[in-house]
């Protein structure tokens, strides 16, 4: 028991310093497709609650050390979040894909605009659906990504084991 605690702590750790690397070095402005991929990757593998705490840490640290708006937080928890439940209602990964686009690309974007809002302490010159497009563009260029990885890493016995330590059981 104590053992299995100890490795989905680890593996959660292992995934928010993936995210909080990988997402900045393949940015586009405004865009942040790995952070996509590594939402529909611990969707599948980690679950909704781990997911969403691995989206929810990387938002922080990314706001912290690298001075990103609540943007990182908005656009990635609600992603993470239906890319995981998803995932666990279908058993597939194009579950987890569907529940990225839909929680960052649509959800995310959306509640982006009011924490702007607060944030900048001003809505001129922004609208609601200002982020749409770009968190809609990043969360499907992610999720086909994802979708590749998933196909290769998804071959390996240890993944799979990693996979069931968290509860999640896969037909792909």
């Amino acid at each position: 028991m104590q053992k299995d605690k100890l490795q989905k702590m680890m593996l959660l750790a292992m995934m928010i310093a993936l995210d909080v690397v990988l997402s900045p070095l393949f940015r586009v402005e405004g865009m942040a497709p790995m952070s996509s991929v590594m939402n529909v990757l611990a969707g599948g593998l980690l679950g909704p609650l781990y997911g969403t705490v691995m989206a929810l840490c990387c938002g922080i640290i990314r706001m912290l050390l690298l001075g990103i708006p609540p943007l990182a937080l908005t656009g990635a928890v609600f992603g993470a979040f239906l890319a995981g439940l998803l995932y666990r209602v279908t058993n597939n990964i194009y579950g987890s894909m569907v529940g990225e686009i839909i929680g960052t690309g649509i959800i995310g974007s959306l509640l982006s605009y009011p924490v702007m809002v607060l944030f900048t302490g001003s809505q001129q010159g922004m609208y609601w659906l200002i982020y749409t497009p770009r968190f809609i563009g990043a969360a499907i260029i992610g999720s086909f990504v994802a979708l590749f990885v998933w196909k290769l890493i998804y071959r390996v016995p240890v993944f799979r084991r990693c996979q069931q330590l968290f509860g999640g059981i896969s037909n792909d």
